[in-house]
């Protein structure tokens, strides 16, 4: 079955939303998050804050990246129920941050922008919380994508486990990104990362 094509009105709304969402990351960064009000996004991007709140309903929303979670969880579901969970759940990682760091149509799959994103929410107690609260999103998601390897109870606290463990060893990758300003290739630093942790099959690397 072919994917359906967004209508112009979704594309309208997706193309309002990047835009305001790339003003939002790059007033923050200049400024400073707490020196920022959604008035000062809402005029920069040309609306009112009232088509602000419609696209995000926090200030904290702004800032926070909504496609990780699906894609990720769709390249676990894709990966061979054969592999191990946290080959799967690795792999799955090492995949996502290839394609948000590869370039795209918009400001969410751009290196610089992704980068950004994820200094402010290390500098900003709020959005950390708010990163925090993302990860268990994302924890759910995965464990919901590995289907048989999580479908009797003592299976899904083993899947949960080691999808945290994961995703513990991603946020630390982040982390020294930031600190590094990008320098280092996000995918090689998270499978490095993931690599120490569980050993070099974890991610398929050889050698």
């Amino acid at each position: 079955m072919s994917k359906r094509e967004p209508t112009l009105r979704e594309r309208r709304y997706a193309e309002t939303r990047r835009a305001i969402q790339a003003h939002a990351v790059r007033l923050f960064t200049e400024r400073g998050y707490d020196a920022v009000t959604v008035a000062d996004v809402a005029e920069a991007a040309g609306v009112s804050a009232m088509t602000v709140y419609r696209h995000f309903a926090t200030k904290e929303d702004l800032v926070l990246l909504e496609q990780p979670a699906e894609l990720i969880a769709a390249r676990v579901a894709a990966s061979p129920p054969t592999q191990p969970v946290v080959r799967r759940v690795a792999g799955a990682l090492v995949d996502a941050a290839a394609e948000f760091t590869g370039g795209g149509d918009g400001p969410a799959a751009n290196e610089r922008f992704l980068l950004d994103c994820l200094r402010l929410m290390v500098a900003t107690p709020a959005l950390r919380a708010r990163h925090l609260d993302g990860q268990y999103v994302l924890q759910q998601a995965v464990v919901d994508a590995l289907g048989a390897d999580a479908a009797t109870p003592d299976a899904e606290f083993r899947a949960r486990a080691a999808t945290s463990a994961c995703l513990a060893v991603m946020h630390t990758a982040l982390t020294r990104w930031v600190e590094e300003d990008g320098r280092t290739s996000l995918p090689e630093l998270i499978a490095h990362a993931l690599a120490a942790s569980f050993g070099d099959d974890a991610v398929g690397r050889r050698g």
